[in-house]
């Protein structure tokens, strides 16, 4: 069944292009992306009015979509800047010290500790969890903040969220899709997850001993903005050894009650960040009101503010380029109506559907194309509303080959979330670049090579599977 391509579909391609090219010219794309959003909006009913008014709009849409991660950074960061006020922060860190010891260290035992605590409850609260506490000893060691970033990002929303072995999200949507059962996309999934992983976290690695050694990668490296903070500069109590020690043991074991619960009663995505969130803000309010006692009242209110602003400062840039290309999914049709072609299933799915469409079945082109078909998918940068159009993808191009459908649907999963769940798009990385206080398109940069390499890698391991099967 062929895919009905029409006009704004080739208009949505060029300014993806477009995006692309001056993001790796280290340029600015917020111009082109409101000129995008305007682009499509007149192309959707001709209305100058309703382009107009769509640019509006669609930024709405993209706040609100992104507003869950906005808030539980800017808690996180306003939590952060209390321990740093009243000192807990070193008793906090002082025991990762005796495990990392270099840069090196720090790199993969970062990246470990984030990948096993994403395959319990996702990567987005795993950063928030542990961001605030590994992130100083990381540095304190010589491993720039942009290097943190990059390893709790391709652990965490690379191979956790590609694999989603024990959540199993991912693979129950492109299993349904594809007609088959959860465990044999997971079985086939496993030596294309381990080979994405081991090839990109050690190109990663590689890339940055090489950075650093040169120059080219420093402390400085990427750091976004600063945020203007200054409750250092407030009255505050002193707090006792003993006392600093308590509270840290205290804030680690609620952590760790969070991750107990999100594991007991399955807590996933909103719900999982929202207990998260809501234990740092009482963590805030409790070291607030031992830091500043009678000044607690404000001082809770300034660090929130504080934590607010660098937030929003972070997410300003991403706003524009979010917007369009949510455009390229839902946010088309909730905005603008049902002015696709019919049969339309979003512009991204019908460019991805259109594009397996039109290639020969054989496995040295099939697993090529899935890889595309999922790459493009996950423009959006959520990672997963397109992994069903790759299981349904994978589903016809197995029939057509006479078998590998489970090892296309991986890959087309892998492919899809490796791509926009958050380590190229630069909107879905933010929650590991706010975290470390760098700049989300600087990161998306840097991942890059890595990824790319990954997929190239992971795509000829597909290929040799479906020939030797």
């Amino acid at each position: 069944m062929g895919i009905e391509l029409a006009a704004i579909h080739g208009v949505y391609v060029l300014f993806v292009a477009l995006i692309i090219g001056f993001l790796i010219c280290r340029r600015d794309t917020t111009l082109i992306c409101i000129l995008g959003i305007l682009a499509l909006g007149w192309m959707a009913d001709g209305s100058l009015i309703t382009a107009v008014s769509g640019i509006f709009s669609s930024f709405v849409y993209a706040i609100k979509e992104l507003l869950g991660t906005i808030l539980i950074i800017s808690i996180i960061v306003g939590m952060s800047r209390v321990l740093l006020a009243s000192g807990i922060n070193e008793a906090l860190v002082s025991p990762f010290t005796r495990f990392i010891r270099s840069p090196s260290l720090a790199y993969w035992t970062l990246g470990i500790v984030m990948m096993v605590i994403s395959l319990f409850f996702w990567p987005s609260p795993a950063v928030a969890l542990i961001g605030a506490v590994l992130l100083p000893a990381a540095v304190r060691v010589g491993l720039p903040a942009l290097a943190v970033a990059m390893s709790m990002n391709l652990f965490g929303h690379g191979i956790a969220l590609s694999g989603d072995f024990i959540i199993q999200g991912a693979p129950k949507l492109t299993a349904e899709a594809a007609g088959l059962p959860v465990a044999s996309v997971i079985s086939a999934s496993i030596p294309l997850v381990l080979v994405m992983g081991v090839v990109t976290t050690f190109t990663a690695f590689w890339l940055i001993r090489r950075d650093m050694k040169s120059g080219k990668l420093n402390m400085s490296s990427g750091l976004a903005a600063s945020s203007g903070y200054s409750g250092l500069d407030v009255p505050r109590i002193p707090l006792s050894v003993r006392l600093k020690q308590f509270m840290a043991l205290t804030i680690v074991f609620l952590f760790t009650i969070d991750v107990v619960i999100l594991f007991r009663f399955h807590l996933q995505g909103g719900a999982a960040t929202a207990l998260v969130g809501g234990t740092a803000a009482l963590i805030l309010v409790l070291i607030c009101i031992l830091t500043h006692r009678f000044r607690a009242l404000e001082q809770t209110t300034s660090y929130l503010v504080d934590g607010f602003l660098f937030g929003f400062r972070v997410f300003g840039p991403v706003i524009p380029i979010a917007a369009f290309f949510y455009l390229g999914d839902s946010a088309f049709t909730e905005l603008y109506g049902s002015v696709l072609p019919s049969g339309s299933h979003g512009i991204v799915n019908d460019l991805g559907a259109a594009l397996a469409h039109t290639v020969p079945l054989h496995p040295t082109v099939g697993a090529p194309t899935m890889t595309a078909v999922g790459a493009i998918t996950g423009l959006d940068g959520s990672g997963f509303s397109g992994i069903s159009l790759a299981g349904s993808v994978a589903a016809v191009f197995g029939a057509a080959m006479g078998s590998g459908t489970d090892t296309l649907t991986a890959l087309g999963q892998i492919a899809s979330i490796w791509v926009g769940g958050g380590t190229l798009i630069p909107w879905a990385l933010i929650p590991a670049a706010a975290i470390c206080g760098i700049s989300p398109f600087e990161l998306a940069r840097r991942n890059l090579v890595p990824v790319l390499i990954g997929l190239t890698a992971t795509t000829i391991t597909a290929i040799l599977l479906l020939l030797f099967r």
